[in-house]
């Protein structure tokens, strides 16, 4: 690649990644969206800034390399034994079904038994890294669906050796002495894969921790870079994909105690290089053979899309035991075509097993579906997500005990308020919004009911008219605000003492006149702020008046500024003024006579009658 042409696909990348990604994110569409995006914008489609991608593509294909590495971290040997049925049995059953449909409807089409194989097969296979970032970015890769499909990519990239193998058999220049290269490449490929695996646990964690000993972290980093694409490389000099190298060598260094330090000084790199992977693949988008032949290119699409989605709905439910919902996000997240497909297209064209004009309606087609995959996972996640709310189910009946307290919201809060009073012998009704978390606490026969702690009927059945103190705990300010409201109206009589997310829901409640406000976090923030201090060398009496003055300061600057919380002004103001305030107090209290003097006055209540 030329240097001024090298500078300006690095800029367009860059700029690609700033600003289309930025912009794909903040509309809530993803990061692959918005490299793909950026990839079309500046291909010959449109503004065509990049004629030529070729060398480009090869530099970003070290993006998937990266990431299969680093998922092969993630997984030690003994993790992967234990998905080899999920990866051996639910991969191969993907990779035969969708080859068999898609390869019959090409026969169907007119395309050749032998042509039609390898189409089945190419088009079988799904796009590893479109599918992992995907799950990645939606934090789904821990999910059931998100371990199924990693299992079933996973063995796709394995498949890629017999794939290869098998287009030169029934291509034109398919020979006998071709078929003998056929094995002579498998049992080089087996004796690198024995190379790499027999190495890589004897000598990479001596050689790690001969550079870790360096201290020198570019050691350390090129040390990491060299094993990743070094095992790669071999992987290819023996004809397999490349990432199935790095993917070995990522698991061989799962159980090393350097596996998060390599992880971290590898994500940069898999970072940029797989943006550039993505945006190469949008580049690589005709959308002028789309515009020509559009019926083709959608049949070939929908085609694909569709018997892919419905092996894997049904794979989903079978052989994986998920329900609809996680076998549909499965589905989207595998149906579209993959890189692989490219390489498998490419050597069928040129063993003569397809036409120019098949490959290029193929080849469009596959990367059409890349490019839809971030779309269709999102629309059809909105959708998965509206069909999954279901009707509430009915709320609990609760039998009149009397409690004298009312715990509205049992969470981490409400739970540690309930142990108190259960230690006190103090009857008490809780209400939780939560079905799952209703079930999970009356496994430990709690004293717990599902409704909405806003519904007056509920609060009836819960017995608050006889009750002498409601606990507000839900961490939904809105919820909690309306029911302090609901609250403070229908029964006034009641005490009620609520829990505040921050400042803004704290004047909310003062609003209310509440008779008892506690922010999150603050007295615990008080206790570690004291201990700093300590540790810092400041006696603990004095660091105890300190933090006695700031908390008197801050709980009367919250007051002053209920106020005024709704001119951003007059809040600034208060601020800055009782921050001066509190530095002149600070400077005062210097004297020894005057902090003994603070430490002895009483403490103030923890909680203070319409404050936090």
């Amino acid at each position: 690649m030329e240097g001024s042409h090298f500078l300006q696909y690095m800029v367009m990348f860059l700029a690609a990644a700033v600003i289309a990604v930025a912009l794909s994110k903040r509309a809530g569409l993803g990061a692959v969206l918005g490299y793909l995006g950026a990839g079309a914008l500046i291909g010959p489609s449109f503004l065509d800034f990049a004629p030529d991608m070729s060398q480009a593509n090869e530099l970003s294909e070290l993006g998937v390399i990266l990431l299969l590495f680093v998922i092969g971290l993630e997984l030690s040997p003994a993790r992967l034994w234990l998905m080899r049925k999920a990866v051996f049995g639910a991969g191969l059953i993907q990779v035969v079904l969708s080859a068999l449909i898609l390869g019959g409807i090409a026969v169907t089409v007119g395309v050749t038994m032998s042509s039609a194989v390898i189409v089945g097969l190419a088009l079988a296979l799904s796009s590893t890294a479109i599918g992992l970032q995907i799950l990645a970015e939606r934090k789904e890769i821990g999910e059931p669906h998100g371990r199924l499909a990693f299992a079933i990519l996973l063995f796709q990239d394995l498949a890629a050796i017999p794939i290869l193998a098998l287009v030169p058999l029934l291509g034109v220049h398919g020979t006998p002495e071709a078929g003998g290269n056929t094995w002579i490449a498998a049992a080089e490929a087996i004796g690198v894969i024995a190379v790499v695996a027999v190495g890589g646990r004897y000598l990479l964690r001596p050689v790690f921790r001969a550079v870790a000993a360096t201290q020198i972290p570019e050691v350390f980093t090129a040390m990491a870079l060299l094993v990743v694409f070094g095992a790669a490389w071999l992987m290819e000099l023996a004809g397999m994909q490349m990432s199935l190298g790095a993917f070995l060598a990522g698991v061989l260094l799962a159980d090393s105690e350097f596996r998060h330090e390599i992880e971290a000084q590898i994500e940069p790199f898999k970072g940029l290089l797989l943006g550039l992977f993505f945006v190469g693949v949008g580049v690589s988008l005709d959308l002028h053979l789309v515009k020509q032949q559009p019926v083709a290119i959608g049949l070939i699409v929908i085609s694909l899309l569709a018997v892919k989605a419905l092996v894997l709905l049904a794979l989903g439910k079978v052989s994986g035991r998920l329900d609809f919902n996680e076998s549909a996000r499965l589905a989207l997240v595998l149906a579209g075509g993959g890189e692989f497909a490219f390489v498998v297209l490419n050597l069928a064209r040129d063993h003569r097993l397809l036409e120019s004009g098949q490959h290029s309606l193929l080849v469009v087609a596959v990367t059409l579906s890349m490019a839809l995959t971030p779309l269709l996972v999102i629309g059809g996640s909105k959708w998965l997500t509206e069909r999954k709310k279901k009707p509430q189910p009915e709320f609990d009946v609760i039998p009149d005990q009397h409690p004298r307290v009312i715990i509205a919201g049992y969470g981490r809060v409400g739970q540690i308020i309930a142990r108190v009073l259960r230690a006190q012998k103090i009857p008490f009704t809780a209400l939780e919004s939560s079905v799952e978390q209703v079930e999970l606490v009356r496994r430990f026969n709690q004293n717990i009911y599902f409704g909405d702690s806003s519904r007056p009927e509920l609060l009836r059945a819960a017995g608050i008219e006889k009750a002498e103190i409601f606990v507000l705990t839900t961490d939904d300010p809105e919820l909690n605000i309306r029911t302090a409201r609901i609250v403070k109206r229908l029964y006034p009589h009641i005490k009620i003492i609520a829990r505040a997310r921050n400042r803004q829901h704290v004047w909310r409640l003062m609003d209310l006149s509440i008779d008892g406000i506690v922010r999150d976090t603050f007295y615990s923030s008080l206790v570690m702020a004291k201990g700093v201090l300590v540790d810092l060398g400041i006696a603990p009496e004095i660091a105890k008046a300190r933090i006695d003055i700031f908390r008197k300061r801050d709980e009367q600057l919250l007051r002053d500024q209920h106020l005024v919380y709704d001119d951003d002004a007059a809040l600034l103001q208060t601020a800055k003024d009782a921050l001066a305030d509190l530095d002149r107090l600070f400077e005062a209290d210097e004297r020894p006579a005057e902090i003994e003097a603070s430490t002895e006055e009483e403490d103030e209540k923890a909680m203070i009658p319409g404050t936090p």
